[in-house]
C-alpha cells in the first residue's frame, strides 16, 4: 500500500512515528492508501528547516521570487488534469469540480506573481527640514498553514504563495484524508526552483498541529476549518505569541425575493447547495423564502434536484459525487431524518441512496428540507453535505432579522430583480461576503476571502491586500542626511556671495 510522506528540505521524508493514517477512495469506500503522522522531532525538522532557508529566500530579490512562482505557474497548469485528478480519487468530487478547485487556487498564484507592484512601499521627502520618512514591508520568517479536507490544492495555494513571496518560508499540515494533491503541489514548486526547505509538508493529525502552534520560531498561522477548530487555533496560536487568521464555520442564507426570476434561483440554489456534494463553507445551506414565492421556488428545487446525476468523480456522466468519508455521511444522513422528527417536511429525502456497482463507497442523495424550524437542528448545525433547508419569511424585515441572528457570518446572497432592495441588504446584512443573484460570492484572488462573527477569528481575510498584509510586518524608516551646503570640504573658488 502506498504512503504519503512527509516533505521537508526539498524532497520527500519518511516518516519514524509507527502511526499512520487512512486514505480512501470514496467512490468505492476502499483504502487506497495511507498517510505517516508525523512527530513532534519531525515538525521540529519541518521548521528547523524553514528557519535555514529563510535566511537566504527572506533577503532573495523580488525578481527571485516571481521567477519561481511564475515557472510553478507554467507547471502548474501544465498539471491540472493530474492534480484534480488526485483530488477526485482521495476527496471524491467530480472531475470538473475538481478542475475549478485548481484554476481558483492559480488565481493566487497569479496574484503572487506581481507581488513586485505590491511591495513597492511609500516614500514620504521632506517631511520636516531634510528629513524623509519611507515606509516599507519585510517577511515574518517561518509561517505555518493548516489546511482542510475539502479542498485539498486551493486552500492551501490561498496561504503559500503569497507567503513564499513575500520572503517567508512555508510548513503546511494539511488535511490527512486527502494528502496526495498538496504534495504533488511540493514537487511542482521544486521542479520551478523553490530553493529547498523554503515550502515543507508535516503530515499528520493533533500532534503536528499543536506542535506547530507551540513552536517558537513559527510566527504566524493560517486555518481553515470548522469553527470550534477554529476558535481552538486562535486561542492556542495566540498563546503563544503568533499571528493567526482562522476561518471557521457557515451557515449561508440565500435570501429570495417575491420579485426574484425563480426558475434562475431554483438553478443557483442546486449549484450552491449540492456542488462538492455540498462540502464547502460557502455552499448555501438555508434558502430563506419571502412572501408567496415558498411553494413555487421549492416544487421548482425539487424538480431538479431529483434529476442530478450521482455516481464516481471520474466519471464524466456524474454531476456530485460522494462524501469524504462512512462516518461524515451517516452523519449527515442524521441531520434529514432529525429534521423531520423536528417539525420539518422532508420534500426530497437522499438517505439510503447507493450507486450499482459502488455500493461500498460513500454516497448520499441530496436532501430537501422545506419549513425548517429554526429550533431543528438541521438549521442551527453547520451540516456540510448534500442538505438544502428552506425556511419561509413574511417580509423582507423578517428574513434580514432571521439572516443577521445566525452566530455565522460567511457568505450570503439576494436573489431579486429590485436594485434598492440589493442595496440595501448589501449595507444591512451581516457576513463578510455578499452575493446579489450570485449564490457563492467567492471573491476573485485580488480581494480578500473572509466572513464575520463565529466564521473569522482574527483581524485579516485570507488573500488578496489582506494576506499580503498577514504575511508582512511594516517598518517605517525616517532619514536626514546632512545637506553640502552646511560645511565640510569645498574646494570650490572662494567668493564674498
Amino acid at each position: 500500500m502506498k504512503t504519503i510522506t512527509h516533505w521537508i528540505g526539498g524532497k520527500p521524508v519518511e516518516g519514524t512515528s509507527g502511526r499512520f493514517g487512512p486514505v480512501y477512495d470514496p467512490a468505492t469506500g476502499a483504502q487506497e492508501k495511507q498517510v505517516a503522522f508525523a512527530t513532534v522531532d519531525e515538525v521540529d525538522a519541518a521548521v528547523a528547516t524553514a528557519k535555514a532557508a529563510f535566511v537566504s529566500w527572506g533577503q532573495s530579490s523580488l525578481a527571485k521570487r516571481t521567477s519561481v512562482l511564475f515557472k510553478f505557474r507554467e507547471l502548474l497548469d501544465a498539471h491540472r488534469d493530474e492534480v484534480a485528478a488526485l483530488i477526485s480519487a482521495e476527496h471524491g468530487k467530480v472531475h470538473s469540480d475538481a478542475l475549478g478547485e485548481v484554476a481558483r487556487g492559480m488565481e493566487i498564484v497569479e496574484l503572487a506573481c506581481g507581488i513586485s507592484e505590491k511591495l513597492k512601499g511609500e516614500l514620504s521627502t521632506q517631511v520636516s527640514t531634510r528629513v524623509d520618512v519611507a515606509s516599507i514591508r519585510q517577511p515574518l520568517g517561518v509561517v505555518a498553514g493548516i489546511t482542510p479536507f475539502n479542498f485539498p490544492a486551493m486552500v492551501p495555494m490561498w496561504m503559500f504563495p503569497l507567503a513564499i513571496a513575500c520572503g517567508n518560508t512555508f510548513v503546511l499540515k494539511p488535511s490527512e484524508k486527502d494528502p496526495s494533491a498538496s504534495f504533488r503541489l511540493a514537487e511542482l514548486l521544486a521542479e520551478a526552483g523553490l530553493p529547498d526547505g523554503v515550502f515543507n509538508i508535516v503530515q499528520g493529525d493533533k500532534v503536528a498541529v499543536d506542535r506547530l502552534l507551540e513552536h517558537p520560531d513559527v510566527t504566524a498561522v493560517s486555518f481553515v476549518g470548522s469553527t470550534p477548530i477554529a476558535k481552538y487555533i486562535q486561542l492556542k496560536a495566540v498563546e503563544h505569541d503568533k499571528r493567526v487568521q482562522a476561518l471557521g464555520g457557515a451557515k449561508n442564507h440565500m435570501l429570495v425575493l417575491p420579485d426574484a426570476d425563480l426558475d434562475f434561483a431554483a438553478d443557483q440554489a442546486i449549484n450552491a447547495a449540492y456542488g462538492s456534494a455540498g462540502e464547502r463553507c460557502m455552499a448555501v445551506s438555508v434558502v430563506v423564502a419571502v412572501g408567496d414565492t415558498g411553494d413555487e421556488l421549492v416544487a421548482k428545487i425539487a424538480e431538479r434536484a431529483k434529476g442530478l446525476r450521482i455516481g464516481p468523480g471520474n466519471d464524466p456522466a456524474s454531476e456530485m459525487g460522494p462524501l469524504i468519508t462512512r462516518e461524515h455521511r451517516d452523519k449527515v444522513a442524521g441531520y434529514v431524518t432529525s429534521a423531520a422528527e423536528q417539525g420539518a417536511e422532508v420534500v426530497v429525502d437522499g438517505t439510503g441512496y447507493s450507486v450499482e456497482g459502488h455500493e461500498g463507497g460513500f454516497f448520499l442523495g441530496v436532501s430537501l428540507l422545506d419549513k425548517v424550524p429554526v429550533t431543528a437542528d438541521a438549521y442551527k448545525d453547520e451540516i456540510f453535505g448534500p442538505v438544502l433547508c428552506v425556511v419561509r419569511a413574511d417580509t423582507y424585515d423578517d428574513a434580514i432579522k432571521l439572516i443577521n441572528s445566525s452566530r455565522w457570518g460567511n457568505g450570503t446572497a439576494i436573489f431579486t430583480r429590485d436594485g434598492g432592495a440589493a442595496r440595501r441588504f448589501q449595507l444591512e446584512v451581516q457576513a463578510g461576503m455578499v452575493g446579489v443573484n450570485v449564490p457563492i460570492p467567492v471573491p476573485v484572488g485580488y480581494h480578500s476571502f473572509g466572513g464575520w462573527k463565529d466564521s473569522l477569528f482574527g483581524d485579516l481575510h485570507i488573500y488578496g491586500n489582506d494576506g499580503i498584509a498577514f504575511y508582512t510586518q511594516g517598518k517605517v524608516i525616517t532619514t536626514r542626511w546632512p545637506d553640502p551646503a552646511d560645511g565640510g570640504i569645498n574646494l570650490g573658488f572662494p567668493s564674498n556671495t
